[in-house]
């Protein structure tokens, strides 16, 4: 004789929390070293300059810089720069007393 009824509940089936993947860092943000930029199933994003992937397709910075995401050949890839100084080339004005 059975011990759970036919059609029934089901038994042990419970809520579990979500695996919180995504993007976590944008364009333009700034990120350093092992910071993660996305969380994904597979390689919706690939990884570009200074960005490695993890054995489950996490993508994190490998150096400091700046987060870029682009498109090339229809694959999104991300990419992490490290910003150029601002220099300004304008000549200084003589200071009038």
């Amino acid at each position: 004789m059975a011990h759970t009824k036919s059609q029934g509940k089901t038994n042990q089936k419970s809520n579990r929390p979500g695996q919180r993947r995504g993007v976590k860092l944008f364009g333009s943000q700034k990120v350093s070293v092992g910071q993660i930029i996305v969380r994904q199933v597979g390689t919706k994003f690939h990884p570009a300059t200074g960005v490695r992937m993890g054995r489950d397709f996490t993508l994190y910075a490998a150096q400091h810089g700046v987060v870029k995401f682009f498109t090339r050949l229809g694959k999104k890839y991300v990419s992490v720069f490290k910003p150029l100084k601002v220099v300004n080339l304008a000549p200084e004005s003589p200071d009038k007393t």
